[in-house]
């Protein structure tokens, strides 16, 4: 019998506080308002798009549906990467990994992509913040009143990723300099 604890310890890291681990947690659901609000577009719920817009609920659910869902699991799963720089498989590949499975990760393979991520994630979603009211009074079919509050409360988060992963990234790029 394992108890949680046990469970727990197996993917601790040395280095890594409570509150990182808790930061990481947060970085990674920073994403899921957005991906909630894009499936609800794919599966045909109307969020304020007017019909000359591509994302007007008449065209979903349908072939561009896929595009939907494969951009929304393509970020859950870049959002659920920030997890590696606080556990165990973000210091060595696990097991199950053909070829590599077992083998240490160079702190730079994981340090170079995740400071890159951070600083376009940042640019990205600052620019996107700023330009937004912009877009939106220039596009008659862009949401308005509470269907836009809606999309601005999904897409707030992503304004958090890009400098929590930054935060995470110097962490590790720390710990990593100190335990190995």
């Amino acid at each position: 019998m394992t108890s949680d604890n046990a469970v727990r310890t197996s993917h601790t890291v040395p280095g890594v506080s409570p509150g990182m681990r808790r930061l990481a947690r947060l970085t990674s659901l920073t994403v899921l308002p957005s991906c909630v609000w894009r499936l609800a577009i794919a599966v045909g719920i109307p969020m304020g798009w007017g019909p000359g817009s591509d994302l007007h609920h008449s065209y979903y659910p349908g072939s561009a549906s896929l595009v939907l869902a494969f951009v929304t699991v393509l970020q859950e799963c870049l959002g659920l990467l920030s997890l590696g720089l606080v556990q165990r498989w973000g210091e060595v590949l696990p097991r199950w990994v053909p070829v590599l499975g077992g083998r240490r990760i160079h702190p730079l393979t994981a340090v170079v992509p995740a400071a890159f991520g951070a600083a376009a994630l940042t640019a990205i979603t600052t620019l996107g913040a700023w330009t937004w009211s912009e877009v939106n009074v220039a596009n008659p079919d862009a949401p308005t009143g509470l269907a836009l509050r809606i999309f601005d409360l999904s897409y707030a988060p992503l304004l958090l990723w890009g400098p929590l992963l930054g935060i995470l990234t110097v962490a590790y790029w720390r710990r990593r300099r100190i335990h190995g």
